[in-house]
C-alpha cells in the first residue's frame, strides 16, 4: 500500500489512501470545443475571404472573356465546371470575383457604419443635453426611415459607383452602434473607473479610445457580425434590381439578377451566387450568435 505525502507551512505528514475519501471522484473540467455548426461556418468564411483575397490567381478565365460558341454551356462541362452564361462567360470565374466584390462592399460598409455610430454615441455620452437629444433623435429617424426605398432614390438620382455604394450601405445600421455605444459609456462612466482616470488628469479622448472602448468593444463586434449578413443581403437586392454594381464588374446579387431570366433553361447562373449568398450569411449569424454567447458577461 502507498502512501501521499502532503506539505503544510513547513510540516511533512503521511496519508495512506485509507484517510483519504475512498469514493471521491474527481472531476476535470471539459474542454470548451467549438459546436460543429460554428466551425463549419467558419471554415466557410475563411473559404470565401481566400477566394476574395486571391480571386486573380485562382479563376480560370477573365470575367468578361467569351465564347459564344459554349454559351450556356451545363455544369460538368470541360473547362467550365458551374457551366457558362448567356455570353460564353465561365461561371465560376465571374463568382470568384463576386465574392470579392460583395465582401469589399460589405465589409467597407460594415466598419463605415461601426466608426460613426460609435462616435455619434460617444459624443451623446460625452456632452449629453442637447448633442445628446440630437443624436437620439437621429437614431430615432434613421431607424424609421425605409433604408431599401432611400438607397433606390439616392443610386436612380446619382448613379452607381462603387465608393457611392459603400458609402450608402455604411449609413445602413449606424443607429445601433450609436445606441451600444451611448448606453455602454454611460454605464462605464457610473461605475466609477471612467471618472478615477479623469481624476488623473486624462482627456475624454484618451478616456473612450483607451478605457472605454476596450471594455465594450467586445459587444460593439458581435453587433458588426449581425449587420455585416444584413449589408450583403441589401446589397445583393440592389444589385439585383440592378442599381448596385454596374457591368463589366459583377457581385452576388449581379449574378442573380442576370441569371433569373435563364432560370428553367439555364438555371446554374443563378444558383450558384444564390447558393453562396444563402451560406455566407447563415455563416455570419452563426458564427455572431456564438460570438454573443462567448463575450456576453450575463449569459456566462
Amino acid at each position: 500500500m502507498h502512501s501521499q505525502r502532503i506539505e503544510r507551512k513547513g510540516q511533512m505528514s503521511l496519508v495512506t489512501p485509507t484517510e483519504t475519501a475512498p469514493h471521491r471522484v474527481v472531476t476535470l473540467p471539459r474542454k470548451r470545443r467549438i459546436p460543429l455548426a460554428v466551425a463549419a461556418g467558419l471554415g466557410w468564411l475563411a473559404l470565401m475571404v481566400i477566394c476574395a483575397v486571391f480571386a486573380d490567381l485562382i479563376r480560370p478565365y477573365d470575367i468578361t472573356q467569351m465564347d459564344l460558341s459554349a454559351r450556356l454551356s451545363p455544369p460538368g462541362t470541360p473547362g467550365h465546371w458551374l457551366g457558362t452564361d448567356e455570353l460564353g462567360r465561365d461561371v465560376l470565374s465571374r463568382l470568384f470575383q463576386s465574392v470579392r466584390v460583395s465582401l469589399v462592399i460589405a465589409f467597407g460598409a460594415t466598419i463605415i457604419s461601426a466608426v460613426f455610430g460609435t462616435t455619434l454615441g460617444f459624443l451623446a455620452a460625452q456632452f449629453r443635453g442637447i448633442i445628446e437629444h440630437l443624436v437620439v433623435m437621429l437614431a430615432d429617424f434613421q431607424a424609421a426611415l425605409p433604408f431599401l426605398i432611400m438607397s433606390l432614390a439616392v443610386l436612380a438620382f446619382f448613379g452607381s459607383s462603387m465608393i457611392l455604394l459603400v458609402g450608402l450601405m455604411g449609413f445602413y445600421g449606424w443607429e445601433r452602434y450609436a445606441r451600444i455605444a451611448r448606453g455602454l459609456a454611460i454605464s462605464a462612466g457610473a461605475q466609477g473607473y471612467a471618472a478615477a482616470v479623469v481624476q488623473l488628469g486624462a482627456t475624454p479622448r484618451r478616456v473612450y479610445l483607451n478605457h472605454i472602448l476596450p471594455n465594450v468593444a467586445s459587444t460593439l463586434i458581435v453587433s458588426m457580425t449581425l449587420t455585416f449578413p444584413e449589408i450583403i443581403l441589401m446589397e445583393s437586392g440592389l444589385s439585383f434590381l440592378g442599381l448596385g454594381v454596374q457591368p463589366p464588374d459583377t457581385s452576388l446579387g449581379n449574378m442573380v439578377g442576370f441569371g433569373r431570366e435563364y432560370l428553367t433553361t439555364a438555371p446554374w447562373i443563378m444558383l450558384g451566387p444564390a447558393v453562396v449568398i444563402m451560406f455566407t450569411t447563415l455563416s455570419i449569424s452563426l458564427v455572431g450568435d456564438w460570438l454573443r454567447d462567448k463575450l456576453d458577461p450575463t449569459i456566462r
